[in-house]
């Protein structure tokens, strides 16, 4: 009864918003670090830690959902491993996968 609830809660399409949500969280903590790092641009401590803990804490909690619904077979093993493995470093990928995976399946689910 609880697994059918969570597939219910537990989308694809769920899935692939905070996937693409994570994307950007990521792109903006790499141009804060640019900015900060390349640009010498100052005052930008407090929000590049903020998106790097948006970035670590959105990692886990996509690597667990990705977990979970690898398990309720809401996704496939190559899109997991694309959110939960290299996720870490580079969210575009799971995010790429998402899209990949959806024209394999032949059809786009709503967003």
């Amino acid at each position: 009864m609880a697994a059918h609830g969570a597939r219910r809660a537990l989308t694809f399409s769920r899935l692939k918003r905070g996937s693409f949500a994570h994307s950007i969280v990521y792109l903006a903590l790499l141009v804060v670090a640019a900015l900060v790092n390349l640009g010498g641009v100052s005052g930008l401590g407090s929000i590049l830690f903020v998106l790097g803990m948006a970035h670590g804490i959105g990692w886990i909690a996509m690597t667990l959902l990705a977990l979970a619904a690898l398990r309720l077979r809401v996704i496939g093993l190559r899109l997991a491993v694309a959110i939960a493995i290299v996720g870490a470093v580079g969210p575009f990928v799971g995010s790429a996968e998402f899209v990949r995976e959806e024209r394999q399946r032949g059809h786009h689910p709503a967003c």
